[in-house]
C-alpha cells in the first residue's frame, strides 16, 4: 500500500469513492457532475483543501479522505478537518484508513496543526468506532447545519 496526494489522474477515483461513502452512509445519491465538479475544485485549488488516497501495489485506489483548513483564532493555529473518508470494500479492516491517518498527522506535526477533527453520520457506529480505536472522541461541541438557498 502506498499513501500519496491525490492527482488529477484520481479524479474518477475520488468522485466513485464519494459516491460509494454517501450510499452507504446516507442512502444519498450524490449527482455525479455536481460531485465531479466539487472534487476537481479542490484538486485544482489546494487554498480549498487536499485528497490523500491509499493505493494499492498497481496504483489502484483503495482509500480517500479530504483534508480542509480551519483557522482558530482560540489557539492562533491550523486546525485540519478529514473529510470524505472512504476505504473501498475489499480493502476494509487492511489498515488502510490507519495508514491515511498516520500519514495525515505526520505532515499536521510538520505543519504545526493543533487540532484534527472530523464528523460522522450519527447511525454510522462502524466508523464513530473506528475513529475512537484511532484517538478521536466526542467533544462537548454539536455540529449545526444549515442549508442556504
Amino acid at each position: 500500500m502506498q499513501i500519496r496526494q491525490a492527482t488529477s489522474s484520481d479524479l474518477e477515483a475520488l468522485v466513485a469513492g464519494n459516491q460509494a461513502m454517501a450510499l452507504e452512509t446516507e442512502d444519498l445519491a450524490l449527482d455525479s457532475t455536481t460531485v465531479r465538479a466539487g472534487v476537481n475544485a479542490v484538486l485544482k485549488d489546494a487554498t480549498l483543501g487536499r485528497y490523500l488516497v491509499a493505493t494499492d501495489g498497481a496504483d489502484t485506489v483503495i482509500g480517500m479522505l479530504l483534508i480542509t483548513y480551519e483557522w482558530s483564532d482560540w489557539r492562533n493555529q491550523m486546525m485540519w478537518w478529514i473529510q470524505s473518508v472512504y476505504v473501498w470494500p475489499s480493502a476494509r479492516r487492511n489498515g488502510v484508513f490507519k495508514a491515511l491517518l498516520g500519514q495525515v498527522e505526520h505532515e499536521a506535526h510538520q505543519n504545526n496543526v493543533s487540532t484534527l477533527r472530523l464528523y460522522a453520520e450519527v447511525e454510522n457506529l462502524q466508523a464513530h468506532d473506528t475513529y475512537r480505536a484511532r484517538g478521536f472522541f466526542t467533544d462537548h461541541y454539536q455540529v449545526f447545519e444549515k442549508d442556504l438557498p
